[in-house]
C-alpha cells in the first residue's frame, strides 16, 4: 500500500538513498584521523612520560593513531599556545600542568601568549600529585622541625634548588616559609635536573620537587624526606607512607599543593569531540593499568565527572595559583 501523496517512484528513492546514508552520519564521527598530543615540555620528564602512557592506551579505545609532540619553552607556553591557535576539531590537544593553565598567566603578567580559560576548552584531568621536601642526608636535620628550628635561627642561611622561579617547588617553598615563619634562601635553576645534582653535591641544603625525580636518591639513602607537600599523606609511595603531611607538621595553615595534569582542546571544539575523548580518557584514568603505572612514579590517577566539572575546578584553582604567585612575588617577565 502506498502512504498518500507519496508515488512509488518517490518510496523507491527513498529506500535506495538509505544504504548510502550510515556511511555518511559515519564520516561525521569523531575521531576520523590521528590525535596529536603537545607536550609543552622536553621529552623524558613526568609530563612526557605520562601523556606517552596515555596515548598508547588512547590508541585502543579511539581506533586512531595517537602522536606525542614535545613543544618545550617559555615555561610550557610555547605548547600551549601552539594548542590554543591549533585548528578547532579536536585532533590537537593539550596534556598541561597546574603551573601552565592556573598559574603561568600571573607569573607572565606581560608576555603571556594565551588566556587558558579564553582559549582553551576543558576536558578533564588525569592525575594529580605532591611534592616532596627532601634534604641531603649529610645535613643535620631528621625531621621537619628540626629544620624548621634551624632556618628560624640561621635566617637566610639554608638554601633550597628549584628547578626555576615560580615552578611549583619555589612557590611551595614560599608558602611554607610564610606558614613557617622561616626564612629558606630560594636558589632557581634552569630545570630540575642540575638542583637535584648540586643537592646530591651537598651545594644546596634541600629541595621540594615532584616525587618522580627525587626517589630514586631517597631509595638510594642520598636524601632525606622530611615531608609532602599534601595536606594528606602519600600512601600509594610504600616508602614514603610513613612521610608526615603539611596538615601535620604545618597544622591549621591550609597547604595542600598538588601539581595536576590535565587535558585541553582548542576553544572552539566540537561539544562531539570533546565529549567523547571525555570519556576516552575517563576510561583510560579509571583502569587498574594505568593506575599501576602511574603510582610508582609518585602520581595516582584523577578524572572530573565532565568536562564542564573540569572547568569549574580550573577556575577555582586559577584564583589558588594567582595568590601563590602573589604571595612569592616571582615574575617571569
Amino acid at each position: 500500500m502506498t502512504l498518500p501523496g507519496l508515488s512509488r517512484r518517490t518510496l523507491l528513492g527513498a529506500a535506495a538513498a538509505l544504504p548510502l546514508a550510515t556511511p555518511a552520519l559515519a564520516q561525521g564521527a569523531w575521531p576520523q584521523r590521528p590525535i596529536r598530543i603537545v607536550v609543552p615540555f622536553a621529552p623524558g620528564g613526568a609530563v612526557d612520560i605520562t601523556a606517552r602512557l596515555l596515548a598508547e592506551r588512547l590508541q585502543p579505545i579511539l581506533g586512531q593513531t595517537i602522536t606525542v609532540d614535545n613543544r618545550g619553552g617559555a615555561g610550557g607556553n610555547i605548547g600551549g599556545d601552539a594548542v590554543a591557535k591549533a585548528p578547532k576539531d579536536g585532533y590537537t590537544i593539550l596534556l598541561g600542568t597546574a603551573t601552565i593553565l592556573a598559574a603561568n598567566k600571573f607569573l607572565f603578567r606581560r608576555s603571556m601568549p594565551f588566556d587558558p580559560i579564553r582559549d582553551l576548552t576543558p576536558v578533564t584531568r588525569v592525575t594529580t600529585g605532591t611534592v616532596l621536601l627532601v634534604v641531603n642526608a649529610q645535613r643535620p636535620w631528621q625531621n621537619f622541625a628540626e629544620l624548621v628550628a634551624a632556618a628560624k635561627r640561621e635566617r637566610g642561611s639554608i638554601t633550597m634548588g628549584s628547578s626555576g622561579t615560580g615552578t611549583v617547588s619555589h612557590l611551595t617553598l614560599a608558602r611554607i616559609n610564610a606558614a613557617a615563619g622561616m626564612e629558606i634562601t630560594h636558589v632557581p635553576y634552569r630545570g630540575g635536573g642540575p638542583a637535584i645534582a648540586d643537592l646530591l653535591a651537598g651545594n644546596i641544603d634541600m629541595m621540594f620537587d615532584v616525587i618522580p625525580a627525587l626517589m630514586p636518591h631517597v631509595r638510594e639513602g642520598r636524601f632525606r624526606a622530611l615531608a609532602v607537600g599534601s595536606a594528606e599523606r602519600v600512601t600509594y609511595v610504600p616508602e614514603l607512607r610513613e612521610v608526615p603531611s603539611m596538615k601535620e607538621v604545618l597544622p591549621n595553615q591550609g597547604i595542600d599543593m598538588q601539581s595536576w595534569y590535565a587535558v585541553n582542546a582548542p576553544a572552539g571544539t566540537p561539544e562531539a569531540a570533546v565529549t567523547r575523548l571525555h570519556q576516552a580518557l575517563v576510561q583510560v584514568a579509571r583502569s587498574d593499568d594505568f593506575k599501576a603505572r602511574m603510582e610508582p612514579l609518585g602520581f595516582t590517577p584523577v578524572w572530573d565527572e565532565s568536562p564542564a566539572a573540569y572547568g569549574r575546578y580550573l577556575l577555582e584553582q586559577e584564583a589558588f595559583w594567582k595568590g601563590l604567585v602573589e604571595a612569592s612575588g616571582a615574575t617571569l617577565d
